[in-house]
């Protein structure tokens, strides 16, 4: 296994910073550093992303034929690591990262000539309708019904913990086109803008008090069949190929940056407290661990290989270990964590925070947080997986 980058990567890595030092905004970059989750308010995350389309490096995992990169796996992975070391604004994951590689797997050659391109630019943002009341972690028991009527579905039912339904323009969906025999069989998956008539978004505030999720009612709402993405019935099919790229993938770089701020912060005002620095080198030493794991993943995919068990693995600890360190860190930042101040995160508020702004995202990051061993797969779901395709029990 060899985990040295080469003269050339670090020639890229060096580019990436320089680009990000000149074209990240103050703003931006405010943004990114109180951003409480994976979301960020659209005016920066596509702002950053329409800088980025510019040089070409909106979607550094899209094929070149697409108008990616053509990176490779070490520069995407350079790439993440300086994307959390300047602090950037989050790209909104659902359009470049999930449905987009579902249209160029499964998608008609029009529907990629139309949607690609409009995804790219980030003139389409997107929400994903999967969960429902009943139908999260057993996502094949989804119920919203779609009954084929010419040319046209037409959609009764619901989706619940949408993230950004309230600001997306379009959304990717799975419904339920036949009932009868096994839960996967029957699904199929559509594309759907969200203006269009019967569709209604209740806000959903969450334990940090923002809107981020929301629950989705359709009412007789008509959905062309030229939006189907793959055949009738086959949705399970674009469902698994796209939870491999909301389950897989990415870095744990910014945990680094997180684990090197409390320590700081540690240092600063309790150096002489011999437990919380126990507490913390226990935290640093699971990091390593997930980032030798990382590192061993990358250089599978370089030589060719398979990374084998240890991406499937990878979900579980990254989530888990983000939550012990937002807990950690809001336990060391002691009273200055506890205080709501969500006007004075807002990039370009004149609202004095109470105490270090860095505190700010503190509590919302971790309220946020306790959603991350359910969404994208929960970690007793998971476990489940690998217990049956990895160890064969």
């Amino acid at each position: 296994m060899d985990l040295e980058f080469t003269k050339a990567d670090l020639d890229f890595r060096d580019e990436v910073r320089t680009f990000f030092e000149e074209n990240l905004t103050d703003e931006l970059r405010q943004a990114g550093r109180m951003t409480a989750s994976i979301w960020i308010d659209p005016e920066y995350s596509l702002a950053w992303q329409r800088i980025l389309h510019e040089r070409g490096w909106a979607a550094p995992s899209w094929p070149v034929e697409y108008g990616g990169p053509g990176w490779s796996d070490t520069q995407r992975y350079l790439y993440a690591l300086e994307c959390a070391r300047a602090g950037t604004p989050l790209a909104a994951p659902m359009g470049l990262g999930m449905v987009a590689p579902c249209i160029m797997g499964y998608g008609t050659e029009e529907q990629k000539a139309y949607y690609l391109p409009r995804i790219l630019s980030g003139e389409d943002y997107w929400c994903q309708g999967y969960s429902e009341p009943g139908a999260g972690s057993d996502l094949a028991s989804l119920r919203l019904q779609a009954v084929s009527d010419g040319d046209d579905y037409i959609l009764n039912g619901t989706k619940i913990w949408t993230s950004q339904a309230h600001v997306a323009n379009k959304m990717f969906l799975l419904v339920r086109t036949n009932n009868e025999g096994k839960k996967q069989t029957g699904i199929t998956f559509l594309l759907m803008d969200m203006d269009i008539p019967g569709v209604e978004v209740d806000p959903i505030i969450n334990l940090a008090g923002e809107h981020e999720l929301n629950q989705v009612f359709f009412t007789d709402v008509r959905v062309p069949k030229a939006n189907r993405v793959g055949e009738e019935n086959d949705g399970w099919t674009v469902a698994k190929y796209l939870l491999e790229f909301e389950r897989g993938g990415g870095t744990s770089a910014g945990t680094e940056i997180r684990l090197a701020r409390i320590r700081a912060n540690l240092l600063e005002n309790a150096p002489d407290d011999s437990t919380l620095f126990a507490q913390l080198a226990d935290l640093e030493r699971r990091f390593e661990a997930v980032k030798m794991t990382e590192l061993q993943i990358l250089s599978s995919l370089v030589s060719g290989e398979s990374p084998g068990s240890a991406a499937a693995m990878l979900k579980i600890v990254r989530s888990e270990l983000g939550q012990d360190i937002s807990q950690f860190a809001v336990e060391t930042a002691g009273p200055y964590a506890y205080a709501v101040q969500h006007e004075a995160r807002v990039p370009g508020s004149n609202v004095e925070p109470v105490g270090p702004s860095d505190f700010l995202a503190l509590m919302p990051s971790y309220l946020t947080g306790r959603a991350s061993t359910i969404a994208g797969g929960s970690s007793e779901v998971q476990r489940d997986i690998i217990a049956k395709a990895v160890l064969r029990l």
